[in-house]
This record gives C-alpha cells, sequence and structure tokens, in this order.
C-alpha cells in the first residue's frame, strides 16, 4: 500500500530545522547527532526534505495507527546521503483529521 495521496505530502520547515536538526531540542537532538551524522545539516536541509519526500512516495506503509489526530503512516525507506552513502530511517507520516495531505511527523534509524 502507497501512502493516500502521497503526491501532496509535505515537511513543515520546523519540523526540520527545530526538530530533526536542532542540536538543543529535548528529544530532537539525538536525532539530529543522528542526521548529522550522515552529512545533513541546517544548510543542506532541502536535500534531507527530498529524501523523505521521496521516501513518502516511492515506499510502500509498512505500519497504520489510528490517532485522536488523524490516521499515521509508517514507511520504512532508504535514505541516500550527501557522500553517496545509504541508511535505512523509518519515517511517520500523518493525514490530520478533516485533511487530504500527508504530513512529516518524524524520521529515525532502523
Amino acid at each position: 500500500m502507497k501512502l493516500p495521496n502521497c503526491e501532496q505530502a509535505y515537511i513543515p520547515a520546523p519540523k526540520l530545522d527545530d526538530y530533526l536538526l536542532a542540536d538543543t531540542h529535548p528529544t530532537g537532538r539525538l536525532k539530529a547527532k543522528f542526521f548529522k551524522g550522515l552529512g545533513f545539516s541546517k544548510a543542506n536541509r532541502q536535500e534531507l526534505e527530498r529524501q523523505l519526500l521521496h521516501i513518502a512516495q516511492h515506499s510502500s506503509v509498512t505500519g497504520k495507527l489510528t490517532s485522536p489526530h488523524g490516521e499515521k503512516f509508517i514507511i520504512d525507506g532508504a535514505l541516500r546521503t550527501p557522500q553517496g552513502t545509504g541508511a535505512v530511517v523509518r519515517t511517520v507520516w500523518i493525514i490530520d483529521t478533516g485533511e487530504h495531505r500527508p504530513r512529516f511527523v518524524t524520521a529515525y534509524p532502523l
């Protein structure tokens, strides 16, 4: 199964800048260490965004959860790093109740 409306998936900029790549975020800092170790940073966050959207649009959903806010979709996929290596990550996307566009929630290493 593909992510519904995957071509409309989006990642709010603060989700990358203030969470996934933020050294000082209480929970994001460990993820930031992982992604920065792969060569991603705020300076090239567009590349990380492009890679995460590629996973949402081309990989299959591996799990689905219902939350009070909407339907969450788990998608595992390969992430190409700026150095040309690869890493497998789990991404989570949500389609908020009453919405149709999948919004990025988080990503972390598998």
